[in-house]
């Protein structure tokens, strides 16, 4: 009966999440009445929903986003995004593609101390955008590269999607920011590889081109090595100190935010601006720790309600082949990817699936960088398509419509998709990285 129970409230949920409802709302609706239903008792399910709420949000690793997220807004808004392209730019001058290559690559170090894409996505529209445009880049391929590099934000550590994935499956955030290294850095390579080979089967999409000799001044010099060198340094002691376990990744997000502050300080950031980085980290902040409070819920229906056995059974009962039901969850996620949030997709998906896939055998940190990867697809899909809106909000050309968007970010799409089959063929790509140092 609980099953069933859970089971409907599964599709109700579904559907409120179709008629427009906001996702967490729908997580508390659904809870709850899901729940006094099972019990037959409104005071003992408020009872039950209400501590899981108090236990859910006091929980110390909840404070890893708020201050990671503040640690992206002022490296964002300290410029050292642009100190970081042109060092990338001038490093890889004689590759084809290379103001492409730079943007992958700068997004590649910037992912590692942003956690959210957006940033990224936002702060790259605005500088590589412009320069690819100058020189002649094919329009579709400069976004493209600009889009879907972005994505790397939600792999490499420290991702907020991870974070939520460890918070509701009770894995380690640092495990899990380990081991999405070097899946990272084998996506990032892909994409590389991919404007290399576009470029010199192509050369009119990326045309090779010379700058003029212009000496730095000093002041332009400080600048690049206060915001190269600064994040490299906030890198090696946020990822640094999690790896060698002198940090808890709690106490690594604050290290790491006050490291940003003095970078952004030294940039030359004013009072207002950390103001409005402070106001910017609470925005972004407020809907994922709802979302996370309302997900803890929905979680307690379905442990109430045996629903992860009973899903379960029906994905079992399929009779079909351990891959078919692989290949079945991602289809699920990349269909939720044309729909909702990523963020979303995680809540709904995996208290489920991540059950389903220890009974298939998968190790759960490489089904999590599996997971991650799939959903990360999901932000250049449309009709959602998170990061191309992000980038047509910030691109001031006008003819940078979303259709050339999405088409230029295809190829990123493919290749992710492509570095998720990669993981689950070779899990020891994110299970190494753990194994060994934690």
């Amino acid at each position: 009966m609980g099953g069933d129970i859970a089971l409907w409230m599964l599709g109700l949920l579904i559907l409120l999440i179709f008629l427009g409802t906001h996702i967490g709302i729908a997580l508390a609706v659904c809870s709850g009445l899901g729940v006094w239903l099972m019990l037959g008792s409104f005071e003992a399910a408020v009872s039950i929903l209400g501590n899981t709420a108090y236990e859910a949000i006091r929980k110390d690793v909840f404070a890893v986003i708020p201050l990671f997220v503040l640690m992206g807004d002022f490296i964002s808004r300290s410029g050292a995004a642009s100190d970081l392209y042109r060092i990338c730019d001038r490093t890889l001058k004689r590759l084809p593609g290379r103001l492409a290559i730079a943007t992958i690559a700068g997004n590649t170090v910037f992912a590692a101390v942003t956690g959210v894409s957006i940033a990224a996505a936002a702060a790259f529209s605005r500088i590589a955008y412009p320069e690819m445009m100058k020189v002649g880049y094919k329009q579709t391929f400069a976004l493209g590269a600009v889009a879907g590099s972005a994505c790397l934000g939600m792999l490499i550590p420290p991702s907020v999607l991870l974070i939520v994935w460890a918070i509701l499956t009770e894995m380690s955030v640092g495990a899990l920011f380990i081991a999405g290294i070097i899946p990272g850095i084998v996506l990032a390579t892909l994409f590389a590889a991919y404007v290399i080979i576009a470029a010199i089967r192509n050369p009119e999409i990326a045309p090779a081109f010379e700058e003029p000799l212009v000496p730095m001044t000093r002041e332009e010099l400080r600048s690049e090595l206060i915001g190269g060198l600064g994040i490299l340094a906030l890198i090696l002691l946020v990822i640094g100190g999690i790896w060698t376990g002198l940090f808890t990744p709690t106490e690594a997000a604050g290290f790491g935010a006050i490291g940003a502050l003095l970078i952004g300080l030294a940039k030359g950031m004013g009072w207002r601006d950390i103001i409005n980085a402070i106001f910017q980290a609470g925005r972004t902040t407020a809907p994922i720790m709802f979302l996370l409070i309302t997900a803890q819920m929905y979680s307690r229906l379905l442990a109430i309600g045996g629903a992860v056995n009973y899903i379960q059974g029906l994905f079992f009962g399929l009779g079909v082949e351990p891959w078919m039901l692989i290949a079945l969850m991602m289809l699920i996620w990349i269909i939720l990817g044309m729909l909702i949030d990523s963020v979303s997709i995680i809540l709904l998906t995996v208290p489920i699936f991540a059950p389903i896939a220890m009974t298939l055998g998968i190790d759960p940190i490489a089904f999590a960088i599996f997971g991650i990867l799939v959903i990360e697809a999901g932000l250049l899909t449309p009709p959602f398509g998170l990061l191309v809106y992000t980038v047509k909000g910030s691109v001031t050309d006008p003819t940078a419509t979303l259709g050339k968007i999405f088409w230029g970010s295809t190829p990123y799409f493919i290749l992710i998709l492509v570095a998720a089959m990669i993981v689950l063929l070779i899990p020891s790509l994110a299970t190494w990285l753990p194994q060994l140092m934690l």
